[in-house]
């Protein structure tokens, strides 16, 4: 840039300032945007808090009595599309505000919008797909906030669905965002009773009847101290001849998402009461024998 250009911008800048009725004509239009953003930053928010306090299941349980029963995750889901509903639309607001304090006609801006809203459209098919299936998603209950749930090879906990994209945390902390539009198998895990199954061993010397025994006076107290299991345990018997074990199938079904849990629950309890009976769960053992002067 040239020292005349430099001046010439100087001067303009100076004439600028020394005209007061435009100056505070801008300054008026920057704090008149300061102040629709900080409105709607404020309004985001309180919305957002109302929308917490109406989903809240303590509050709506509070309200409803016993009349009515709660689906927790399907609150959570509707929850996250309201907010994201509330957000959108308080942005669209207040950009249009923004726009007609530069005297942009909204109206025209509008009719513009709906002549070119056919080229638009086609730039946002994607867009308008993840929104569509975001909401046959919900009304069809196929999973809702926190479900666990397979999308595409991908599994974990659902732990936020908006309208565009639903996000899915993995068991080692990482977020998955799949849009919505791209989802097309879904197998939720957390949906009716979930089968925890264990496979226990003993060996070939041991006497079957007695440890199958062993192992429904254990699963009878298994189910008796631990409501999560919902049937069973159910002791199915010899599923299996190793080669150096016979191996008991043991079954239960259990409420979603404590099946790991009753699993493990089962084999320390299926152990403990082994040991108690005398009944030897096989292990590798190496024994070595020495010939004398050797």
């Amino acid at each position: 840039m040239s020292i005349e250009s430099i001046k010439e911008v100087f001067t303009q800048t100076l004439e600028f300032f020394k005209d007061p009725e435009q100056l505070s004509l801008y300054i008026g239009k920057i704090i008149n945007i300061i102040i629709i953003l900080f409105i709607a930053r404020v309004s985001i928010k309180v919305l957002q808090s109302l929308i917490n306090k109406f989903f809240d299941t303590k509050f709506l349980s509070t309200k409803a009595g016993k009349k009515f029963q709660i689906d927790v995750p399907r609150l959570e889901t509707l929850k996250g599309l309201t907010k994201s509903l509330v957000k959108y639309t308080i942005y669209f607001i207040a950009s249009t505000a923004i726009l007609d304090s530069f005297g942009v006609e909204i109206g025209a801006l509008i009719a513009a919008a709906g002549i070119g809203g056919l080229a638009l459209g086609f730039g946002a098919q994607n867009l308008v797909r993840d929104i569509i299936t975001g909401f046959f998603i919900l009304f069809e209950e196929q999973f809702g906030v926190g479900n666990y749930v397979e999308i595409d090879g991908v599994d974990g906990i659902v732990e936020e669905m908006a309208l565009r994209v639903t996000k899915i945390r993995g068991f080692n902390g990482d977020l998955h965002i799949i849009p919505n539009g791209e989802i097309k198998k879904v197998t939720n895990r957390s949906t009716g009773k979930m089968r925890a199954w264990v496979d226990i061993s003993i060996a070939y010397e041991e006497d079957i009847d007695k440890a199958i025994k062993v192992l429904e006076e254990a699963s009878q107290d298994l189910r008796s101290n631990n409501p999560q299991i919902l049937e069973g345990p159910i002791v199915l018997g010899v599923s299996n001849l190793g080669a150096s074990d016979v191996v008991i199938s043991v079954m239960a079904k259990t409420v979603p998402m404590e099946q790991w849990s009753i699993e493990r629950l089962m084999r320390k309890t299926f152990k403990q009461s082994f040991d108690k009976a005398g009944i030897e769960i096989p292990y590798p053992r190496r024994v070595v024998i020495s010939g004398d002067g050797e």
